[in-house]
């Protein structure tokens, strides 16, 4: 089947456009439920700045690489390997991507789903009436039918802006919702730092504690750095072909991670004093994750005046930032098929919401009906999550940088990100170093490590 020709293809109208896309796939539930948690347990400060250092050494290089890759090659992740590297096994790393992005956004969409259950509950009133927030979260995912329901509908809510294409679809709804986000976040981030006792938060927060640091530490620092930004997945690839050739992909790239780390950052503000201020529970003894969100800030929200409002807000927010995570997650299976297949975009969109959807429900009876079935010891919720997180992101970023680096070659790639030379900046090479000697090496150490070493991403 031969590809659409990159003249047809739809694409970024604007700057700001590609960076809240790139940035919306970023940034989403895990900036606000591991993000917080994982460096106040780690150092606070110390692990920021491991973090930060991480972001521009190695995450940035990386994200650039797929950029790259999809601007170069103008198609879907599956054709640009193809396309870019013909008659050679490499197009096998670009349908990784796409089985990558279909078992995340299959359990992740489940996760997403809560997030409007539980908005339904903060405006009802029901969720600041209850007394076991627990038990409240254990018999909602237990529930056969509920969480279905809320999957589906925030499935259709993905496939609708999808569906609706690049323009007028994914960079339409993303320059809405990113600063929505944004400011939902700073009206809460102002309201947490506000409060009795979040001096100590915050303290603990960005104070560096250096003692706290070890060589897990550092690995999850690395891990939370190279896929806080969503590569691995074909996503930036995918993107990175319908942005214009007279974008500047390294600046595009930084802003994009400036973006991500900033919210990731307000999304601690707005956790951590909250917590201190009237959480009963130590942070220590919390674990990233749905129990932060489902189970701890409700019983926060309870205590706090004006709790209810912003119950709301933050329930809201949370559903906006895995509204712009999962946009992005579909319309990588998306172009696949609309491109490799031929397929229309409106046929593209349905196919892959269905099929996804089916491995989504699986998902989601994980923690009822199909509670008891179990492969390699995990339920199916908890395999989709350790596959795609420990296994096949991870490798798929490993290959992806190995290819940048040895593959395509410092000439291609220089010549992608120079704009065919129009770009001067000292700083291409620097990054291409990065990409094909450093960047291999800290990414094959995560994905060793990931293996072995639990909650490492």
């Amino acid at each position: 089947m031969a590809n659409i020709p990159s003249g047809n293809r739809d694409s970024f109208g604007s700057k700001f456009g590609v960076i809240a896309a790139a940035a919306g796939s970023a940034v989403g539930l895990g900036n606000i439920w591991r993000f917080p948690l994982v460096t106040t347990q780690n150092g606070g400060g110390a692990f920021l700045i491991l973090y930060i250092s991480f972001i521009v050494f190695i995450g940035i290089p990386v994200m650039l690489s797929e950029f790259s890759i999809g601007r170069r090659a103008q198609l879907n992740a599956f054709g640009s390997f193809k396309k870019l590297a013909p008659k050679t096994p490499w197009y096998l790393v670009g349908f990784l991507g796409i089985l990558t992005a279909f078992a995340i956004l299959s359990f992740y969409s489940a996760v997403a789903g809560w997030t409007l259950e539980y908005l339904v509950q903060a405006i009802s009133g029901k969720l600041l009436h209850t007394d076991d927030y627990v038990k409240n979260f254990a018999d909602f995912s237990t529930d056969v039918y509920r969480p279905l329901i809320w999957q589906m509908v925030f499935m259709f809510l993905t496939a609708i802006v999808v569906y609706a294409g690049i323009k007028k679809g994914i960079e339409k709804f993303t320059k809405i919702l990113m600063p929505v986000l944004v400011i939902l976040i700073g009206v809460v981030v102002v309201r947490s730092v506000s409060l009795p006792g979040a001096a100590e938060g915050i303290k603990y927060l960005f104070v560096p504690d250096w003692s706290a640091v070890n060589f897990k530490t550092v690995l999850m620092a690395l891990g939370q750095a190279a896929f806080s930004l969503s590569i691995g997945m074909g996503t930036l690839i995918t993107y990175g072909s319908y942005i214009q050739k007279d974008n500047h992909l390294l600046r595009t790239s930084s802003q994009v991670a400036l973006a991500d780390t900033s919210i990731a950052i307000l999304s601690s503000l707005m956790v951590i004093p909250a917590i201190f201020a009237f959480s009963s529970v130590s942070i220590d003894q919390m674990s990233p994750g749905p129990g932060l969100v489902f189970e701890v800030l409700p019983a926060v929200f309870k205590a706090m005046p004006g709790g209810v409002i912003f119950a709301v807000v933050f329930f809201f927010l949370l559903a906006v930032a895995a509204l712009t995570s999962t946009i992005s997650v579909l319309e990588v299976v998306v172009a696949y098929l609309k491109e490799e297949l031929g397929m229309t975009r409106g046929k593209a969109t349905i196919i892959a919401s269905v099929s996804i959807s089916v491995l989504g429900v699986l998902a989601t009876l994980s923690f009822s009906s199909l509670s008891g079935f179990h492969i390699f010891g995990l339920n199916i919720f908890d395999l989709l999550n350790f596959a795609s997180a420990n296994i096949m992101l991870t490798f798929g970023a490993l290959f992806i940088v190995v290819f940048v680096g040895w593959k395509l070659g410092k000439s291609n790639f220089l010549d992608e990100i120079s704009n065919k030379g129009e770009i001067k900046s000292v700083l291409h090479k620097i990054v291409f170093f990065i990409i094909r000697y450093i960047a291999p090496v800290a990414i094959g150490i995560i994905a060793v490590a990931a293996l072995f070493i639990k909650g490492l991403t």
